[in-house]
């Protein structure tokens, strides 16, 4: 399904998402007017309804999916006067498939608009796709049958040195732009053979920019990438989650010793989270994330009835006014199980200093990945997932005796 992204400028009544039209797919007849088929048809570009339309190119998101789409503008003076219609139809086709199109639509209602209005309506579309080449055809129109359409070609390839990454859409597929990131994950068939896994993953819920009020959609998507790879693992068999937030110095959702992440829980239990708002309780407390993140630390990895074959901590950096305490430090246990850190830092080269977690992982003699692009969660995962299996057969077969 395309998304509808944003509107500004623009009072929009009865939005709705942008829908794939029934009967798109292999020698299936999508029902459209003639006048919009000829538009489709005629590839000629036209501006009766004055706009600009500017392609958004193939992007691989934290998701491993390509993320495409368009934007497009149009003076407010040119929908000025009464209530209108606004109604979009575009079609996506793979180079591979020229009979297996995809259409897309949707109607948005504009209210009434001053002759005098200033400034543009912006609009934004996406889809998502699997590797390919492909060709979008694009237009909208309003009730008076003013037309502004445009056509580019779009081509999701990955680069020869992630070619071994594993994407989540086949290639020549079209698909909705999903704008829900914690929607239930399908069941994964759990291997037996070498044993069930059991993982404990702590997850610090945070925008990177610890002075933002919300959480932005590139974290929690990036995020919940994280912890969607996690979860896709066919080798765990068990998850145990701790999400938290230092700012908020809570721990905002826990599963412990399951077979399956409850995605839907854990995000409407994030919708809590209220990062703009001061706690005043929280403001009089000198030290407080200092010492909620020192408790959660000892509590977490000292639990003595968790015995995880591994930890994974995950989240932006945590840099916090003072330090944890050595002797804090000191407290936490030698482990049996490895310990791992995915760190989430879009730009390291902004912040290369190891963090609170980070310091907490190098005493546990943990491993610390950074990761900055999508390439970097695949790569860090198969690496985690090779020590973890690695240690758990070492653990198995111990090496005899001199």
């Amino acid at each position: 399904m395309g998304t509808l992204l944003g509107l500004t400028l623009l009072a929009v009544t009865g939005l709705r998402a942008q829908s794939v039209m029934q009967g798109s797919g292999p020698n299936s007849l999508v029902r459209i007017f003639n006048t919009d088929s000829a538009v489709l048809e005629s590839q000629e570009v036209r501006k009766d309804l004055p706009c600009t339309v500017t392609p958004v190119k193939p992007t691989l998101g934290f998701d491993l999916r390509f993320h495409a789409g368009y934007e497009v503008s149009i003076p407010l003076k040119d929908l000025a006067g009464s209530e209108d219609l606004l109604t979009m139809i575009f079609r996506v086709t793979p180079d591979e498939h020229k009979d297996d199109p995809v259409y897309f639509s949707q109607r948005l209602s504009v209210p009434a608009i001053e002759e005098s209005a200033k400034g543009s309506a912006y609009l934004e579309g996406a889809f998502d796709l699997g590797e390919g080449t492909y060709h979008v055809d694009f237009l909208m129109r309003d009730r008076s049958e003013r037309v502004c359409s445009f056509f580019w070609d779009a081509e999701a390839e990955l680069p020869p040195k992630d070619k071994q990454l594993v994407l989540m859409a086949a290639p020549g597929t079209i698909q909705a732009a999903d704008s829900e990131p914690f929607k239930d994950e399908p069941p994964v068939e759990r291997e037996a053979e070498s044993g069930p896994l059991n993982v404990k993953v702590i997850i610090n819920f945070a925008p990177q920019n610890s002075r933002s009020a919300t959480l932005q959609p590139l974290d929690t998507n990036a995020l919940a990438s994280i912890l969607k790879s996690i979860a896709r693992e066919p080798r765990i068999r068990k998850f145990s989650i701790v999400a938290f937030n230092v700012q908020e110095q809570r721990v905002v959702y826990r599963q412990e010793n399951t077979d399956q992440i409850n995605f839907p829980a854990l995000g409407e239990a994030l919708s809590s989270l209220n990062l703009g708002t001061v706690d005043l309780k929280r403001l009089s407390q000198k030290h407080g994330q200092t010492e909620f993140l020192a408790g959660l630390l000892t509590d977490e990895v000292n639990n003595g009835k968790d015995h995880p074959d591994a930890v994974i901590f995950a989240g932006p950096k945590v840099m916090l006014e003072e330090s944890v305490p050595q002797e804090s430090l000191n407290q936490l246990a030698d482990v049996d199980y490895p310990v791992f850190y995915m760190n989430f830092n879009t730009n390291p080269q902004a912040n290369p200093w190891r963090d609170a977690i980070g310091n907490a992982v190098k005493r546990l003699k943990g491993y610390e990945y950074t990761i900055s692009r999508p390439r970097d969660l695949w790569y860090a995962w198969t690496e985690i997932m090779s020590r973890i299996v690695k240690l758990r057969v070492g653990k198995s077969n111990p090496a005899p005796s001199q």
